[in-house]
């Protein structure tokens, strides 16, 4: 797979890349403020195009029809927040906020590693990429649905988990996941990268956390902009679901379904400033609310997942009042909607300048291969555009230019590492008609396994009173410096004893320790559990009388 992994300097966008790089005081957080007024993706994204003028498809109301489904499907706001005071079931998508250069990167395990980020695509195995806090595995409220991630709800729900890193501007989201404490490793269904200084777009037919294959979080309706009266224009098109759908169009790069008469995923809709002479954004009179759908107006919905009809999506805040929102949504119906032109696209104005440089992975172990992508803000002229490229570190390589073929906007290259002792960090420089871009590419040592608890054994486990027996923790791989600090207990103290803890030495995979039992008048037993790292393991000790 050719995924596109970005953390370029642009020039052009380091006002709104400082702006976002201002993270909260406290980090990890969940649901903090994102860049005030300013969107989170360029102003030339697909998500923050102005279509109020966007020609209309010349299906729509078949479509629309479509959606009505033979009555009138009005609209629902698919957000909000706990499903009662103090629970963990949630409405609408959590957030987290990371400083990704002070987060430990994650390797995680894909269904679908062709098309997700962060994979050795040789062996399809994940590799340390994703920054997620160790907060999500154990606490609610960071994965869609609420249920901390070591809960395994993946048949029950889509289990989104959305990362924003504040430090350096990008934006990762997994599909489906669950953190498996047994195997200390996390699993997804999929997972993406998106680099929110860029306009950079999935490969045609390849999915994202979202079944569109588009970012999830810069289509929501956020707290902080609907109900923020600094801001008065919110800026972008939101997330809407449809029952079904049929293919897909620009700026989606995947389907999910191929039902005759369905919309295709990207396709846009837009809120009428007219229907029977009344603007319908008008029939709120909750400025907020209002303010949504003045945004409908402008910039539209943005067709990406298979749910419900008309669900829009937002984020999870205990601040938003449904009392207010789910009565004003309903005042829309889709037939208040025109269906703009599918794929609608407008080209850029002037020549051909570079937009971006990215590595794909942006991380990779050293003596794999990573695939570099250099994209223009439009097509090649004559004769193709040739792009200059270097790299200031010797564990990673690149050919001295890469040429954009005349007519296209982007072309790939390949980057070159070797096996390095310590993480090495290096720029990328493309450059192009006095215009240079950069980015960032990590090359890591052969990580080392971290330990989980694998087995508990007692020796023997049944023994008379008053006698002895042996118990032996065995790790799934070496214990780190410092060693590994096992946790005992035993739940009958008056009948067998074992110490607090014992220590597993650096570089060791066992220890064992010594259970003390005492005598008994009957025969009888004790549960004696070792813990290490959110992982328990227990065993039965029998102890007769004599």
């Amino acid at each position: 797979m050719h995924r596109r992994l970005l953390f370029p300097l642009c020039a052009c966008l380091l006002s709104a890349a400082t702006a976002f790089a201002q993270c909260p005081a406290t980090l990890p957080v969940q649901g903090a403020p994102l860049r005030g007024s300013a969107p989170l993706f360029p102003a030339t994204n697909w998500w923050n195009l102005d279509i109020s003028t966007a020609p209309v498809d010349a299906n729509s109301a078949s479509f629309i029809a479509y959606v009505n489904n033979g009555g009138t499907r009005r609209l629902h706001p698919d957000f909000g927040g706990e499903e009662s005071t103090g629970s963990v079931n949630i409405y609408g998508f959590p957030y987290a906020v990371v400083d990704g250069n002070a987060t430990t990167k994650q390797a995680v395990t894909f269904d679908y590693w062709d098309e997700s980020d962060g994979v050795n695509l040789s062996t399809g195995q994940g590799v340390p990429f994703y920054p997620i806090p160790a907060q999500a595995i154990t606490q609610s409220h960071w994965v869609e649905g609420g249920a901390a991630g070591n809960v395994d709800q993946r048949s029950q729900s889509d289990r989104h988990l959305l990362v924003v890193d504040c430090a350096n501007n990008g934006l990762y989201e997994l599909y489906n996941v669950f953190y498996d404490s047994t195997q200390a490793k996390w699993y997804a269904g999929s997972g993406a990268f998106f680099d929110l200084n860029t306009n950079s777009r999935r490969p045609d037919g390849w999915t994202s956390a979202d079944a569109a294959g588009l970012a999830i979080l810069p289509g929501l309706v956020r707290y902080d902009e609907a109900w923020n009266s600094a801001v008065t224009d919110i800026g972008h098109a939101f997330r809407v679901t449809v029952r079904a759908t049929n293919g897909y169009v620009y700026p989606a790069s995947h389907r999910a379904g191929s039902t005759t008469g369905a919309l295709p995923m990207g396709a846009r809709l837009r809120l009428k400033a007219n229907v029977n002479g009344v603007d319908p954004a008008t029939r709120t009179s909750d400025p907020n609310v209002r303010k949504i759908f003045r945004a409908m107006q402008k910039y539209g919905l943005i067709v990406a997942d298979n749910g419900s009809d008309m669900y829009i999506s937002g984020t999870f805040d205990t601040r938003w009042n449904n009392d207010v929102l789910n009565p004003a949504f309903s005042l829309l119906a889709a037939s208040d909607f025109d269906v703009v032109q599918l794929g609608w696209n407008p080209p850029p104005s002037g020549p051909a300048a570079l937009t971006a440089v990215s590595a794909n992975p942006s991380t990779v172990v050293g003596g794999n291969a990573s695939s570099g992508t250099v994209t223009l803000s439009a097509a090649a002229p004559s004769g193709g555009a040739l792009v200059a490229l270097s790299s200031n570190i010797g564990a990673a390589t690149v050919p001295p230019s890469v040429t954009v073929p005349q007519g296209a906007a982007s072309a790939t290259f390949t980057i070159a590492t070797t096996a390095v002792s310590s993480s090495v960090v290096g720029t990328l420089t493309a450059g192009y008609n006095g215009v240079d871009k950069t980015t960032t590419i990590t090359v890591d040592p052969v990580p080392v396994a971290t330990p989980a608890l694998s087995t508990l054994t007692l020796s023997p486990a049944s023994v008379v009173g008053g006698f002895g027996a042996t118990g032996t923790v065995t790790l799934t791989a070496a214990a780190p410096a410092g060693g590994a600090t096992v946790n005992l207990s035993s739940s009958n103290t008056g009948v067998a004893t074992v110490p607090a803890s014992i220590v597993v030495a650096a570089g060791a995979t066992t220890a064992a320790f010594a259970v003390a039992t005492k005598q008994q008048r009957k025969n009888t037993s004790a549960t004696i559990t070792a813990s290490y790292l959110g992982v328990n393991k227990s065993q039965t000790l029998t102890v007769k009388r004599r």
